[in-house]
């Protein structure tokens, strides 16, 4: 358990206040979100088939739970991690096109996650996708969603404010653009998350491109699978989060893969053997259409407008015990 207190912290309101900002945030970002990326609103799945190899399988060594169904022998199926690779194959399956997307509330389950202030076995969040053209496939493009995406979320605030102008935390009028390898040449002797930490407070909002790929000190900055994102079209928005004195990534997102990209990560990872899922074999076959997406947490993004120091304050979940008595001896009220 790693827990930070703020010193003095005061979350200027009561828990059913709380609630009510909680709803208004879900509810307005969602409608805005879908309105200004012309996404459609569809149902996702809370748990797929592991044969199908639609689960994401995040850092490749968190366990899904898994469980059987009485009616169907022989099939194991586990609780989503994302729905990064499923939302591609729902564009596909119906028949959206370049230009075209959806975006769906995905709930995930994720036990082997390590609780804090940021962190969650329950995951909540805004999957979406949309079809990209061959041409699309650019820094450029990439950087244009991000800025749409930033926008968005920068009105958000002014929305919040209007509504609960005590509590809104001000966020910066612009994000800057940063790749992982930029950012070691920076600050080789860094950690990871100390390089995010840093530029983050630099410039209040970064979109940090360009992970999966070794550094030139030969990992990674960050895990990624190696079956939904190009290394190379990839990121995550990261936020300074004063409360906590630390960046706050709200979402991780980028270019998919193409029949290319996929084999090459795939066989940098050593996990070749995921060519012959279903998944894997529609996409090197072209039955599935190029996109672009991303997630976008419900929790944070509430965490982040609210200013609140523990996810805990904005979602009902488990925790250690010590934890709640230390969240609760410091003001912080966990649902």
């Amino acid at each position: 358990m790693n827990l930070t207190i703020p010193e003095k912290y005061d979350p200027k309101m009561s828990v059913r206040e709380t609630e009510a900002a909680i709803k208004y945030i879900r509810d307005t970002f969602q409608r805005e979100f879908g309105k200004e990326m012309g996404l459609e609103r569809i149902s996702a799945p809370l748990f797929v088939p592991k044969s199908s190899g639609l689960n994401d399988n995040l850092n490749g060594v968190e366990r899904p739970v898994a469980f059987d169904a009485q009616d169907i022998p022989g099939e194991t199926f586990e609780v989503v991690h994302s729905l990064a690779k499923w939302k591609r194959y729902a564009l596909g399956k119906y028949n959206f096109q370049p230009g075209e997307g959806l975006y769906t509330n995905m709930n995930a389950i994720r036990r082997d996650e390590e609780l804090d202030n940021l962190h969650s076995v329950y995951v909540d969040q805004w999957d979406w996708e949309r079809v990209i053209t061959r041409e699309q496939r650019t820094t450029e493009y990439l950087q244009s969603v991000v800025r749409e995406i930033f926008k968005i979320i920068k009105h958000m605030e002014h929305e919040v404010w209007y509504k609960f102008p005590a509590a809104v935390y001000h966020l910066p009028d612009q994000i800057t653009f940063v790749t992982t390898d930029e950012l070691e040449d920076r600050w080789p002797d860094k950690s990871r998350k100390e390089r995010e930490d840093l530029i983050a407070k630099e410039y209040g909002a970064v979109f940090l491109s360009k992970i999966g790929w070794p550094l030139k000190d030969g990992e990674p900055h960050d895990g990624r699978a190696p079956d939904y994102d190009d290394w190379l079209l990839n990121g995550d928005i990261l936020f300074w989060f004063e409360p906590l004195q630390r960046a706050l990534e709200i979402s991780s997102m980028g270019i998919r893969v193409d029949r290319d990209s996929l084999k090459k990560q795939l066989a940098a990872a050593g996990e070749e053997e995921r060519l012959n899922l279903p998944f894997h074999k529609a996409l090197l076959s072209d039955r599935l259409p190029l996109t672009i997406g991303g997630g976008i947490g419900q929790s944070r993004l509430c965490m982040l407008l609210l200013g609140r120091a523990h996810i805990g304050e904005v979602q009902a979940g488990i925790w250690p015990d010590d934890m709640i008595e230390q969240c609760a001896e410091a003001g912080i009220h966990l649902l």
